[in-house]
């Protein structure tokens, strides 16, 4: 089967394969637009793997452009991040990056000519007159009473706002449609607003500038974009796409089309909302391991195949719905559970003493990096008369269901011996703190030579040569499914989704960690080193997703 035989199809695929087929157009331009007002999350990422990968099955271009119309919520920090973003997930954009704001000489000229067509005219009603001639979902609007100003006067006047002579709010340009129409948009939209503010890119040459659905479109057309997709939300106001690109004199007529955006469980998507949380210090910035900005998945573990594969296996329809969180999950752990080598790691530890082990002998044992990978090598981990082992894997009895260590039974150490635990001390709360043991000098290997077979495997590390580290265990930031529905969302926030282990024990070999490098922390679950240490040599590792859904069964 031929690779495009085999290329994944949607009714945007089929809409670009009948455009090719009909000679509509010769080749596929598509565009990633972000506004730079804040970090991308995953229902972004899915948009970037949905544009990129278009140009790419069809041997096209994709840019990457900056729709930039608002610079007070606007910063270049977002730009870069944005930018970051898009190379993490594995794509590359056509030529320079593009921002509209290089296009505002142009956009000015389209609206001058809206102007001297009699379709667009300065209004002076203010925000709460706009509001109120603008009507509502059952009653039209009425015409504002600067709509029938002259084409000379109106030209005047969009001067006199280009030159910084209007106040902010004083006035606006309005495109001249239909203020009975059933669609809001196209009641007389505003298409440029008077704002004295230092732009990220144009500096302080403008004090006039255009808005998004006036300026989205245009520089669709002057990129010669052949098909411009949006979620959603944006399907009304094709309408004013189409009518601004059939008004002005365009090189291009590119059509928008429209997909259903990602909704995510125990998510929110809203910019505004994950603004909030950011503002509130209910989280730790944009990059919180916690929220769904593509930052956040990166720092947390993620990786790029497997938001990629996300993106392929939720599919592009026009239909709402809402992704199950397992859906995320399982696309990283297949990945990781392929590609992640394997580390032992402590997070509860209690001393383990082998009273028989020869006393001051050390060993340095060679490990599988991967159970089923030869390809990923092995390593070597220090083994001696005193380990550490997690509490939770000793008890003084149990039933025939736990397989870790239990008084005066066998289980074995990972990649180490057979042991046999004797008796133990606890502090003063009853706890246990030392655990000993003999163990069986024959037993190093898969196929001890006494026949001993235990039925245990429990992970350790050499209490002395162990390093120290942080683990950060994540969890779902919201309690409920969907906390957009609730009036308040800070009422279902997670008050575990953050548990920060200060005293893990981890083998010696994550010193060479690298910043985002993942490892499967045997029995314990996939984490990757942090990307934002704070002093040479801390280790800080954090959960990127547990070894199973624990979430299935809690919500059973």
């Amino acid at each position: 089967m031929s690779e495009v035989e085999n290329r994944p199809t949607n009714f945007i695929r089929q809409i670009i394969d009948a455009d090719l087929a009909s000679g509509k157009h010769n080749s596929v331009q598509t565009r990633f637009p972000p506004e730079p007002n804040g970090f991308l999350h995953i229902g972004h990422a899915k948009s970037i793997c949905l544009n990129f990968g278009i140009a790419q099955d069809y041997s096209g271009l994709c840019n990457l452009r900056f729709d930039d119309t608002n610079p007070e919520k606007e910063d270049i920090d977002y730009v870069h991040a944005i930018k970051k973003d898009v190379q993490w997930l594995g794509f590359e954009w056509a030529g320079d990056i593009r921002y509209s704001s290089g296009y505002f000489d142009e956009l000015h000229g389209f609206a001058v000519e809206l102007i001297e067509k009699g379709l667009a005219y300065v209004c002076f009603l203010n925000g709460e007159e706009t509001r109120e001639y603008r009507g509502t979902l059952n009653k039209p609007g009425k015409n504002s009473p600067y709509r029938d100003t002259s084409v000379e006067e109106n030209l005047a006047l969009f001067e006199k706002m280009k030159n910084g002579e209007c106040k902010e709010g004083e006035c606006a340009l309005r495109a001249k449609i239909d203020m009975s129409s059933s669609f809001m948009c196209l009641r007389d939209p505003i298409l440029y607003r008077v704002r004295f503010a230092h732009h990220h890119q144009t500096g302080d040459k403008w004090c006039i500038y255009p808005m998004y659905d006036f300026t989205h479109c245009l520089s669709d057309a002057l990129e010669g974009i052949t098909h411009s997709i949006c979620t959603l939300e944006f399907q009304d106001n094709r309408r004013l796409y189409d009518w601004v690109i059939d008004n002005v004199s365009v090189p291009a007529t590119p059509h928008q089309y429209e997909f259903s955006r990602l909704n995510l469980e125990y998510t929110l998507m809203s910019k505004r909302k994950l603004n909030t949380l950011v503002e509130e210090n209910l989280v730790d910035g944009w990059d919180d391991p916690r929220m769904p900005t593509i930052a956040a998945f990166r720092r947390r573990g993620y990786t790029p195949a497997s938001m990629r594969e996300f993106a392929k296996r939720i599919g592009v329809t026009k239909m709402e719905n809402t992704v199950e969180m397992s859906v995320l999950e399982a696309c990283i752990r297949e990945d990781l559970n392929d590609n992640a080598p394997r580390a032992m790691a402590v997070l509860d530890p209690i001393k383990l003493v082998i009273e028989n082990y020869p006393e001051g002998n050390k060993e340095a044992l060679t490990v599988k990096n991967h159970p089923s990978d030869e390809s990923q090598g092995t390593r070597i981990v220090p083994f001696s008369g005193e380990l550490y082992i997690e509490a939770e894997d000793f008890r003084e009895e149990a039933n025939k269901k736990y397989k870790r260590l239990v008084l005066d039974k066998a289980v074995r150490l990972r990649g180490a011996y057979v042991i046999t635990a004797t008796r133990c001390d606890k502090d003063e709360q009853g706890n246990v703190t030392t655990v000993y043991c003999t163990y069986n000098e024959y037993t190093l290997g898969k196929n001890p030579t006494d026949g001993t077979k235990p039925k245990g495997v429990i992970h350790w590390v050499d209490a002395q040569e162990s390093l120290n580290a942080t683990v950060r265990l994540y969890d779902r930031l919201f309690t409920v499914p969907n906390p957009a529905a609730e009036s308040d969302f800070h009422s279902v926030m997670n008050p575990e989704s953050l548990i920060v282990i200060n005293n893990a024990k981890v083998e010696p070999s994550l010193a060479n960690a690298k910043a985002e490098q993942a490892f499967q922390f045997e029995r314990q679950g996939y984490f990757c080193l942090d990307n934002d240490i704070q002093a040479e040599g801390e280790l800080v590792f954090n959960r990127t997703v547990g070894l199973r859904d624990t979430w299935a069964k809690i919500s059973k």
